[in-house]
């Protein structure tokens, strides 16, 4: 299932993404999907084929308050629950995705983010 996502994930980003866009993200280097929690793979299918997704706020413009992603124009980027086992309400786990297909990770409630490798 994983490496399913990773090749959806992977053509996604391809197709979309503007020529001469920056691997980088901002905490650096950016990370691989089989470096991240499985719930990842899941969250990454879902958002490829649009839903279902397990929260209403699913799909919702992020706002990027603290500024810790790029700068962007208002409701460039949405965010994306990750499923945290044990938790009893959403967990502090998300994506959030550009909309020129670039995603982030965030397991810390969006004081931090990194950049998943496609």
């Amino acid at each position: 299932m994983a490496a399913r996502a990773f090749a959806l994930l992977a053509a996604i980003l391809i197709a979309i993404a503007p020529a001469g866009c920056s691997a980088g993200d901002p905490d650096g280097t950016p990370i691989g999907l089989g470096q991240l929690p499985p719930e990842v793979a899941a969250t990454l299918e879902r958002i490829g084929r649009g839903g279902p997704f397990p929260y209403r706020q699913d799909g919702n413009v992020f706002h990027n308050r603290e500024g810790r992603l790029p700068a962007r124009p208002a409701a460039y980027y949405r965010e994306y629950t990750v499923a945290t086992p044990g938790a009893r309400d959403r967990g502090p786990r998300r994506i959030v995705r550009g909309a020129r297909g670039e995603y982030y990770f965030t397991d810390d409630h969006y004081r931090s983010f990194r950049r998943i490798r496609p």
